[in-house]
């Protein structure tokens, strides 16, 4: 009876057979670019996958290979790969010059679409969601004149040196969970952690604790209303509204991190869907279609501080013409408020059949779904944290990545975090592909003669 490891070992050679001249271009690249990726996230067992081009629901890597993309470059994708109306407008705009560092007319537009779909009535833009999440941290300390930060443990918000801290840690890591370390990341200084108060999800005890500790110290709390890179770990009923009456009450300012979650789980994002108006909203990934992009929405008190120059929120392509005009064809052709119910059908479609595919075949799994979001998680009890999330194997989830690839389907290769991100351009029949290979992935968990979810393979597969 062959052991999860060696499983693993032989998808892993069927995944490496199917994609030649990705390891060959891997091991050109890695000669000139560190680690062969342009971006550490890129770097996956067995070997990044190098693409060739995409349309619609599908991918094509350099061997030829077409997949169905439930990987969606992490969730911005949403409106598929060379979208009709994402290609006419940045088409339309290329040859009408590409950077001034001036505005141009799509600004006021995308600004006025998402003031009405988020509720904040002012919008200023910048290039990625780590971006935006440094300026709601700026905007958040300039506009209280305090430095203490409250983030969620184990929660990703951006790389910079504010919210580096309390991420991608060990059980053994993170320290009293009344008392969570602060925890930097290399490179960011202890003294900058320092500045950063840590509280677990989903607990409203200890954010009120922190509250009361800091009281006049901590300028505001950024965190994502549905924690994501740990699957997707939904806020527990009242959290949010919570949330909120409590940062009010103390004089602290709340900024939701919406840039895996705006205009993917619902055309408001979380702020909609749950019927919670924060001071700050952060956004990116799905807003450009493909095209790098932020923005930071705002109350008018908040964001007078960025008119009356208290807070100078800069940079040289904010608001960028190419990407103002595939922002613009996304929020006014693309992700209208109609496709949400076919994406909420289809979703739904995945995530029932796959758990009872999974239960069938004896493992313990649940999910999540919302909009263009779906997750599965190979786990008998659904995490309401970070630390629950960490005791979950990785193995399970790496042989699950391994199974849909080789079957078709391109998913993210950090499987135990990651979501999957479907797109207005996927079908009934390409979840039908998923939902096969989850087949097959439950016969071969059953063949090892034990449910799997009990069985922790050796190593890190992540």
């Amino acid at each position: 009876m062959r052991s999860l490891d060696q499983i693993i070992e032989a998808e892993e050679q069927t995944f490496l057979q199917r994609v030649p001249k990705s390891i060959a271009l891997h091991a050109q690249a890695s000669k000139s670019i560190p680690g062969g990726v342009a971006s550490s996230w890129a770097s996956s067992r067995p070997t990044p996958v190098w693409v060739s081009h995409g349309s619609g629901a599908h991918v094509w890597d350099v061997d030829g290979n077409r997949y169905i993309d439930f990987h969606a470059g992490y969730g911005a994708n949403v409106v598929g790969h060379a979208n009709p109306a994402v290609v006419a407008a940045v088409q339309d705009r290329v040859t009408l010059g590409t950077h001034f560092a001036q505005p141009t007319p799509d600004l006021i537009v995308v600004a006025e679409e998402l003031a009405k779909r988020f509720g904040l009535p002012q919008w200023r833009f910048c290039n990625s969601g780590s971006e935006a999440t440094m300026d709601a941290i700026h905007l958040m300390r300039a506009v209280t004149g305090k430095d203490l930060i409250i983030k969620i443990e184990g929660s990703y918000n951006g790389h910079h040196d504010s919210v580096l801290v309390s991420i991608f840690r060990s059980t053994s890591q993170l320290g009293p969970e009344q008392e969570p370390w602060r925890v930097p990341t290399a490179g960011v200084p202890q003294a900058i952690a320092d500045l950063v108060r840590i509280v677990p999800y989903n607990d409203l005890v200890a954010l009120e604790r922190v509250l009361t500790e800091f009281k006049n110290e901590i300028a505001g709390m950024i965190f994502e209303p549905m924690m994501m890179n740990a699957g997707i770990i939904a806020p527990q009923d009242n959290y949010l509204h919570g949330v909120r009456e409590l940062t009010a009450k103390h004089g602290v300012l709340l900024a939701f991190d919406e840039v895996k979650t705006g205009l993917v789980v619902h055309h408001g994002g979380a702020t909609k869907l749950y019927g919670v108006t924060p001071d700050i909203v952060c956004l990116a990934k799905a807003l450009g279609g493909g095209v790098p992009c932020g923005a930071i929405g705002g109350t008018d008190e908040v964001m007078s501080a960025i008119t009356d120059g208290r807070y100078n929120q800069i940079g040289t392509f904010n608001g960028n013409p190419l990407t103002m005009a595939a922002a613009r064809a996304v929020l006014t052709q693309v992700m209208t408020p109609d496709v949400y119910d076919r994406a909420n059908e289809l979703g739904s479609y995945i995530l029932g059949n796959a758990l009872e595919t999974l239960h069938r075949y004896g493992q313990s799994a649940y999910g999540f779904q919302a909009g263009f979001k779906v997750c599965v998680v190979f786990s008998d009890k659904p995490a309401k944290n970070y630390r629950e999330f960490l005791d979950i194997s990785t193995g399970i989830s790496h042989l699950h990545f391994l199974k849909q690839f080789n079957g078709g389907i391109f998913l993210p290769p950090w499987g135990k975090s990651e979501s999957l991100t479907l797109s207005v351009a996927h079908t009934k029949a390409d979840a039908d592909i998923y939902i096969q290979n989850l087949v097959e992935f439950g016969e071969v968990l059953q063949s090892m003669g034990e449910r799997a979810s009990k069985v922790f393979a050796a190593g890190s597969y992540n």
